[in-house]
This record gives C-alpha cells, sequence and structure tokens, in this order.
C-alpha cells in the first residue's frame, strides 16, 4: 500500500486540517515514535485505506498540545480524532485503535452531521 501518511507540524496545518472537514472527514494520528503501544497503533493506521495526518509528537510537542486546547480532546499517544464539519466526532487511544474501528468511525462521520457529542472508542 502507497504511504497515505501525511505528517503535519505545524498549527497552520492544523487550521487547514479543521477548514478542511468542512467538506471531508479527517482523520489525525498522534504518534509516539518511542512507544511500542504507539507502534502498533502504527501498523493499524498504516493498513487504514485512507489519508492520515500524522503527527508525531516528540517533533511537534506543540502542535500537540494545540491540538488538545482548540478540539478538547485529552492528549494521549497514540491516539486517533476524527474530525468533521470542523468538529471531533470520534476519537480513540491505545489498544482501541484499530483499522476497522477507525473505518467505521470515518463512515460513520461521513453520513452523519458532526453535531452534538463525540463518540469515543469503547461507547
Amino acid at each position: 500500500m502507497a504511504n497515505h501518511f501525511v505528517r503535519i507540524t505545524d498549527t497552520k496545518a492544523m487550521d487547514e486540517l479543521v477548514d478542511g472537514s468542512k467538506e471531508r472527514t479527517v482523520v489525525i494520528f498522534k504518534h509516539s515514535l518511542t512507544c511500542p503501544i504507539s507502534a502498533a497503533a502504527y501498523d493499524q493506521m498504516e493498513a487504514f485505506e485512507g489519508s492520515v495526518s500524522l503527527v508525531e509528537v516528540q517533533k511537534a510537542r506543540a502542535l500537540s498540545n494545540e491540538i488538545e486546547n482548540r478540539l478538547g480532546v485529552t492528549h494521549a499517544s497514540p491516539q486517533v480524532i476524527v474530525l468533521r464539519n470542523g468538529q471531533v466526532v470520534w476519537n480513540a487511544s491505545h489498544f482501541n485503535i484499530t483499522t476497522d474501528a477507525v473505518a467505521e468511525a470515518v463512515r460513520k462521520a461521513a453520513t452523519t452531521p458532526a453535531q452534538g457529542q463525540q463518540a469515543r472508542a469503547g461507547d
């Protein structure tokens, strides 16, 4: 499978993702370069058939913090956040990050307006 990760490193890229989520579902993957659980989540995200905005937390700490502050999702690593219409519609961390779970969240986000409460893996 071709590499579908797009590394983001700054708040300008974050602005573009939030704006872009008004037209399409956006997947953000916060990844630790040193954590074995994050490595397993990376493998799951590699198998996901869609674009993934990759935040390597050690290389983009300020952006990782901005994502938490701006989107209201408590930081975890690894973590996947799905955005639609500028809103968080789903998030998961650690072993809840699976190819199937992310694909299902993206499918639901594409067919459901991003209003109301966000869903969390396991809900």
